[in-house]
């Protein structure tokens, strides 16, 4: 489903439509209606299944709190290893009081939301209750919610995420069934206002949702890389807006960028007033990538996680386009240098990264133990990458949670394939480019605009949800004032307006800069 669109099918589906009445102590255990098809039927097979998407699935990082996860529901012999790998940065032996299962109708047509108000939902590896405690809290919104079982009694989206996590929690959990019915920005917004106190780390969060379906392999990579940039900005305006110009973009047997839109449009309206929101991506694969899948026409599939940033900093994919957390300083010492063979260790860090990334998809082993101690210290830091003195790619991170060299590894990757302002960098490009680092000193709140100095200092912009930064050598590539240097960022960047910066929180920060032309004689 798409924010904002009907179809003539979805009005014929709300029509067909019948509500479901059922007194909620009364409702019956809801059976499996995809096992033997989405998944195994027999309890020992898919025990034996997940076991081996698990077993190869990405490993979980240790000291994150993940409120949710993204996670496709296609069958598993096409998305099951990009499903475990989401649901494997689950604490396993987290205690929670709901498991909020939040899918698309592919079915039903109806509007807002529907709850599935008792019973268990049930697989071939047994029951999972549904907690009626928070369904009735939920339906006593009966502006947005509804109690219709029929929405639930086909779909697939939800039930094929019950498996993993029976799977992988180590205890007991309750469900709360939430199928999709409408697809419009406003009712997703008042869903989200409904559901924003229960995302907490009391309560974990599933999103059920595919993204492209039907273009080729390659479309079907770069269209869904621009949706997960847009998901990856915590900005509904910008995620909208993606799907919009998928829409428009011709490309080739494009029916959605995204199935579940509406759902995942719903966590981003809750997400995205917190700063301390971390969204970060755990794996993608389409269905040409399956043993038995076709490259002509496929179905894209990511993982995802939304943490807090407590401990940690958040990524701007590209510069300036997210909530960053302010807490957390980027560098250990105040008087932070490198070396120039440190310098150039990094820039070739970089490259290697950039090239592995390229051409396979994997980033190269950095043997942590050779590194010196300055590029093990827990620094923020930019790759920009250029192609003929042009911008080709910029993204990077200025939380401390990572030594610096790995930090520089990810970001050029990702500046290489992520940034959604460009296509991502192809093999032929790869001799073109440029490599420019800049590692960041931490940031401080000024109370004047004064204490700015434009080619020292760069500025970051936050007014409400909306944030934007310059890098302190914007300023002097530019050559623009002071003045423009703030309003560009509120304008450009932080999308408050030209003035919108003289009523913001403004902090600066410093940047070592370095780039590959400075040795390219040596």
């Amino acid at each position: 489903m798409k924010p904002g669109r009907s179809t003539p099918l979805f009005l014929a589906l709300f029509l067909l439509g019948v509500s479901d009445c059922t007194p909620q102590d009364q409702i019956p255990d809801r059976q499996p209606a995809v096992a033997g098809q989405f998944y195994p039927g027999d309890r020992a097979e898919l025990d034996q299944m997940l076991k081996s998407l698990f077993a190869k699935a990405a490993p979980r990082e240790k000291g994150r709190d993940v409120l949710a996860v993204v996670a496709p529901h296609a069958g598993y012999v096409f998305s099951g290893g990009v499903a475990a790998s989401g649901f494997n940065q689950i604490d396993p032996t987290r205690e929670y009081e709901n498991v909020f299962i939040l899918g698309p109708s592919h079915y039903v047509g109806f509007e807002g939301a529907s709850v599935y108000p008792g019973g268990s939902f049930v697989t071939p590896l047994g029951p999972v209750k549904v907690n009626v405690r928070t369904a009735k809290e939920l339906l006593r919104h009966t502006e947005i919610f509804t109690s219709r079982t029929d929405a639930h009694a086909r779909e697939h989206s939800l039930e094929v995420e019950i498996p993993f996590l029976q799977h992988v929690m180590k205890r007991d959990f309750t469900i709360v069934p939430i199928v999709f019915g409408s697809d419009s920005r406003e009712v997703c917004a008042r869903i989200a206002d409904v559901l924003r106190p229960y995302l907490n780390s009391r309560n974990l969060f599933v999103v059920s949702t595919d993204f492209s379906h039907y273009p080729s392999y390659d479309d079907a990579k770069r269209v869904d890389h621009l949706t997960a940039t847009a998901i990856w900005s915590n900005s509904p305006e910008t995620l909208i807006r993606t799907l919009d110009r998928n829409a428009t973009g011709g490309t080739p047997n494009l029916a959605t960028s995204m199935c579940g839109a509406s759902c995942v449009l719903t966590l981003l309206e809750m997400t995205r007033e917190n700063a301390r929101i971390r969204l970060d991506s755990v794996g993608y694969k389409n269905s040409g990538d399956s043993e038995i899948g076709g490259k002509e026409r496929v179905v894209g599939y990511w993982a995802m996680t939304v943490s807090t940033t407590d401990a940690m900093g958040s990524i701007s994919r590209p510069m300036g386009g997210r909530p960053v957390p302010l807490t957390v300083g980027v560098a250990q010492h105040e008087e932070f240098a490198l070396t120039v063979r440190e310098k150039q260790e990094l820039l070739r860090i970089a490259r290697a990264a950039v090239i592995g990334h390229v051409r396979n998809g994997t980033i190269p082993t950095v043997d942590a133990a050779t590194m010196p101690a300055a590029l093990k210290a827990l620094c923020g830091a930019f790759v920009t990458l250029e192609e003929h003195q042009q911008l080709r790619g910029c993204i990077g991170r200025f939380g401390a949670e990572q030594p610096l060299f790995k930090v520089v590894q990810e970001m050029a990757a990702a500046a290489a394939t992520e940034d959604y302002r460009f296509s991502p960098v192809q093999p032929s490009e790869l001799e073109k480019l440029s490599i420019e680092i800049s590692v960041l000193t931490p940031m401080r709140k000024i109370s004047s605009v004064e204490e700015i100095e434009p080619g020292k200092h760069g500025i970051y912009i936050r007014k409400g949800n909306r944030s934007g930064t310059f890098l302190p050598q914007v300023a002097t590539e530019t050559g623009w004032s002071k003045e423009e240097f703030l309003g560009h960022c509120a304008q450009d960047k932080a999308g408050i307006g030209w003035d919108g910066w003289k009523d913001a929180e403004i902090y600066v920060y410093e940047a070592l800069v370095f780039s590959e032309h400075e040795f390219s004689a040596n």
